[in-house]
């Protein structure tokens, strides 16, 4: 069997550092969350003190064994939101990030189908500013709806 190859650098950093936490904020102790994931408890020690690089594979076992939403905690770090992957791995917003990372190819694909080669990376930023006031905006009218349904007639 094919063994991926790890993460080297700053990616196994920034993987170390989120899977300390999600272990060490875990419910579960050290050495079960070893076995669930099939690795020794010496091993996983030394994945959470940076000293041991880690494929994606097995850094998702962890997360996963550990509460966590694997894929968007492994996307924030490796993009450099450490702080954020810790925030939100057990949260809504880690489930929605999950949701919407693994939806958002796919759906771009149906969506623009050719045009998705006219796309220009420098609008990144912008679309993904787009978005989060649309979602604000979203939250506020599911708010306001909430409110007028409360409110006597």
């Amino acid at each position: 069997m094919h063994q991926p190859a790890p993460l080297r650098g700053e990616a196994n950093t920034s993987l170390a550092h989120i899977l300390a936490h999600a272990i060490q904020t875990s419910d579960k102790p050290k050495h079960q969350i070893a076995r669930e994931v099939g690795i020794h408890r010496e091993t996983l020690l030394r994945v959470m003190r940076g000293d041991r690089p880690i494929g994606l594979d097995e850094a998702a076992r962890v997360l996963e064994v550990c509460g966590a939403f694997p894929r968007a905690s492994m996307i924030l770090a490796l993009a450099g939101q450490e702080d954020l992957a810790c925030e939100w791995m057990r949260s809504e917003m880690g489930e929605f990030l999950e949701d919407f990372f693994t939806a958002l190819p796919g759906q771009l694909e149906r969506t623009l189908g050719r045009r998705v080669e006219d796309l220009r990376p420098r609008w990144a930023n912008g679309t993904s500013q787009l978005v989060a006031r649309m979602l604000a905006k979203h939250i506020d009218d599911f708010a306001n709806r909430d409110i007028s349904m409360a409110l006597p007639r």
